[in-house]
């Protein structure tokens, strides 16, 4: 087999950020699974030995004859570039040929590897500036083996500067955990001290893979939307000819079930790397605002395959800040992103028991099965034995039927999977917020509503939202238009005293809604709630009121089968 790995140009050097940046055991770790993953591997073994400074990965990717190892730890020497232009074509996570350089520089380089289909693997051993040293024939499976020994022996100093062991362990967790995030088919063993120190198990998509990382949320927290979406209109480069579509994969949790008191689980990732980009973090929180209890944040993956002539790599040593072009275009489709991915429809309802009693309530131990329901089209749901999560997949968004009123403040609501209980001020609340942001109207009010010893900041407030607000005597003030929700109110003049304390805009549009809103212990007609929770359902964040409150229970068929216990002989039931 021909040799692949080729020292680079020196024009192409000049036009590379400054090399691998090694400086902590997550940085070689981080560095040596990125090479693993380019080589194709889809299980890879890391130990790890911090006392002794030294780290070993092993992977199953494609290996490397011997030609390719004798060149493999030579300065800007890689496979995966040859010109300048090819750093704008970008697919792999690695392409400077720095990192094993710069680790024969820092500790000791050992390489075991067999290319696939090799008869006959090699082991390497690499001296400073990465010459091999000692060369001999060895018995190893295809792929690859980096051993990594005394890192900084030859630095005691960069020794004494680094965290603690238990901080650097901590940070090799969270370097594996992310890049794990980014490629979900790879099988990770991990070991400390030669002992198993944690495990992750392939999965078919990130979502079902993020519990193992974050164990408090549930699978039934999470919603995932896969979309393919049309690259930036002035994208023309001969790749996207060939394939005029990037990818949006995202996982959210809901915001009625899972957030965070920190932003720290707001990740974005681009072509298989986690990189920072604030521009689009901050359309992601942006996209929750409204929708979460105060001070809490959301918890959303997001990983872009895009065009790699859109990216530029050369901003960050570390690869993990980037340039992006055409920023405002990514933004817009993530917005609309985890809209769809908030919104109720058929593709992603859920059993949502919001509390832990209901839910302790409603598990039983006995499988689920059709526990003789019988939904308006019985024909459709012989198909397969789990009858009532097809029925739930066949749910329209506006299926919701309203039955009845509970104590004149829920709404119980049928459809084909189950039933729902809809707290009737929240979810007119959630309506009339996104109305007002769609449409705030200010409408002229006569005679004037007369506010007593307003201060000169309660007045900036009210004019900062569009009111007219005029002196009209001593500690007197007339206000001249109202928000249009609050005209028929009798208690307008309180509500406008309560939108002067301050805020922006927003604030204030929370405040009219839920002023405006359906208040709790109203009675209300079958056709009353109905027309609510069709107007809900088409709501864009039908989840959470503008507060972050929860704004329906769902209790599906199967769980209230299995607490009925309807799947039990009437005969077995009596005790006979």
């Amino acid at each position: 087999m021909a040799s692949t790995i080729q020292a680079l140009p020196t024009e192409v050097v000049y036009l590379i950020t400054a090399g691998e940046v090694i400086d902590s055991l997550a940085s070689v770790v981080r560095e040596l699974v990125e090479n693993s993953l380019d080589a194709g591997a889809t299980r890879i073994v890391v130990s790890l030995w911090p006392q002794q400074w030294r780290i070993r990965v092993a992977d199953n990717g494609y290996g490397m004859n011997l030609d390719d190892l004798q060149q493999a730890a030579t300065a800007h020497s890689t496979s995966k570039i040859r010109s300048s232009a090819d750093l704008w074509k970008i697919n792999s996570l690695g392409f400077r040929g720095e990192a094993l350089h710069s680790l024969t520089t820092l500790a000791d380089l050992e390489i075991l590897s067999r290319p696939v289909g090799g008869k006959l693997g090699w082991r390497m051993i690499y001296g400073d500036g990465g010459e091999v040293v000692q060369v001999e024939a060895t018995a190893i499976a295809p792929g690859t083996v980096v051993t990594v020994s005394h890192l900084f022996g030859n630095c005691s100093s960069r020794r004494q500067g680094l965290p603690t062991t238990a901080q650097q362990m901590k940070a090799v967790q969270a370097t594996i955990h992310q890049i794990a995030l980014c490629h979900p088919h790879v099988t990770w063993q991990i070991w400390q001290n030669d002992r198993q120190w944690f495990t992750i198990c392939p999965a078919a998509t990130t979502g079902q893979l993020l519990p193992q990382i974050l164990p408090q949320v549930r699978q039934g927290d999470l919603q995932e939307v896969k979309l393919e979406i049309p690259n930036p209109p002035n994208c023309t480069d001969a790749i996207n000819r060939v394939s005029p579509h990037s990818s949006l994969n995202l996982v959210v949790g809901l915001p009625d079930r899972a957030h965070r008191h920190r932003p720290d689980w707001v990740r974005v990732a681009i072509n298989g790397r986690m990189v920072k980009t604030p521009e689009l973090e901050q359309t992601i929180l942006s996209a929750f605002h409204r929708t979460l209890p105060r001070d809490r944040y959301p918890i959303c993956f997001l990983h872009l395959a895009i065009s790699p002539d859109q990216i530029n790599w050369n901003r960050n040593p570390a690869k993990t800040e980037i340039y992006l072009n055409e920023i405002i275009y990514w933004q817009e489709q993530i917005t609309q992103a985890i809209n769809q991915a908030l919104s109720i429809s058929s593709s992603n309802l859920k059993e949502a028991v919001h509390t832990t009693r209901v839910s302790k309530l409603l598990k039983a131990a006995e499988a689920k099965g059709g526990y003789n329901f019988h939904p308006q089209n019985p024909n459709e749901d012989q198909k397969t034995p789990n009858s009532c999560t097809d029925a739930i997949n066949r749910v329209s968004p506006n299926s919701l039927k309203a039955v009845a009123q509970v104590s004149n403040t829920y709404i119980v609501a049928e459809h084909s999977g189950g039933m729902w209980l809809v707290e009737q001020h929240i979810a007119h609340e959630r309506v009339l917020y996104e109305k007002l942001c769609d449409d705030w109207q200010l409408v002229p009010v006569e005679p004037p509503i007369i506010l007593y010893q307003l201060s000169p900041a309660q007045v900036l407030q009210l004019q900062r939202i569009g009111l007219e607000i005029e002196p009209f005597g001593e500690q007197l003030w007339a206000v001249r238009n109202i928000p249009a929700p609050l005209q028929q109110r009798d208690d307008c003049a309180e509500a406008i005293l309560e939108l002067s304390w301050g805020g922006d805009l927003q604030t204030a549009q929370v405040a009219v809604a839920c002023r405006s809103a359906i208040r709790n212990g109203t009675p209300m007609n079958h056709q009353e709630m109905q027309t609510l929770l069709d107007d809900w359902q088409r709501t864009r964040n039908p989840r959470t009121c503008p507060h972050g409150r929860p704004i329906y229970l769902s209790l599906e068929e199967s769980a209230l089968a299995r607490f009925f216990r309807r799947n039990w002989v009437i005969g077995k039931s009596h005790g006979i």
